[in-house]
């Protein structure tokens, strides 16, 4: 990766970064697309963008660069899940967006589901009181068993929806990532939950 002061490294402070806004986290941010929209329509929050696959993070960050006024309320960085206390103290998120993560789907790989308990507990310290789980997928199986999890791990569902682009409410001001335009081309159902935080 090389140097970009848009790339976070490991002991900067991120919630000094932040500057009293409300600290957002997308998790396999990809190529970019959603955590830059989120940025540039709520300047009153701070985004970071998180990406383990170096190719889509240069991308990401080549395309922030690129725009005539980069939002300046959006940081990235490069790793995977493991490392999210390296740069977020507890209680420090006030939303973590999981969009199309990879489903893992045999079973002696469910400690790796993004969705599932064993992260939704280390999500669970790193948010702030009430603080909340935007997750999106195309793959229902895996949407079911992420439902299932939430209880487990200390959350409430506050939206639920198994064809959100067919939801009036919760489909409005939805931004779609790389993979769900290619999904909504295709007329895949996207399911989406909103989950909070509980005490």
């Amino acid at each position: 990766m090389e140097e970009s002061p848009r790339v976070l490294m490991p002991g900067d402070d991120t919630v000094s970064l932040a500057k009293e806004r409300p600290l957002r986290l997308e998790i396999g941010t990809g190529k970019g697309n959603f955590i830059i929209e989120q940025a540039i329509r709520h300047p009153e929050a701070f985004f970071v963008g998180m990406e383990r696959q170096a190719s889509a993070l240069v991308y990401a960050v080549k395309k922030a660069e690129a725009m005539q006024e980069p939002p300046e309320n959006l940081r990235f960085f490069y790793g995977d899940a493991e490392q999210l206390e390296q740069y977020f103290p507890e209680g420090s998120i006030e939303t973590i967006y999981l969009n199309f993560s990879d489903p893992w789907p045999k079973k002696r790989h469910e400690g790796r589901r993004l969705p599932g308990r064993r992260y939704l507990q280390r999500f669970h310290g790193l948010l702030i009181p009430e603080g909340r789980i935007e997750f999106k997928t195309d793959n229902r199986e895996l949407f079911d068993y992420a439902l299932v999890e939430l209880p487990e791990a200390g959350f409430e569902t506050l939206d639920v929806t198994f064809d959100l682009h067919n939801d009036p409410e919760l489909s409005r001001g939805n931004i779609m990532t790389e993979y769900e335009r290619k999904f909504a081309a295709e007329g895949v159902p996207i399911c989406k939950y909103t989950a909070k935080k509980k005490q």
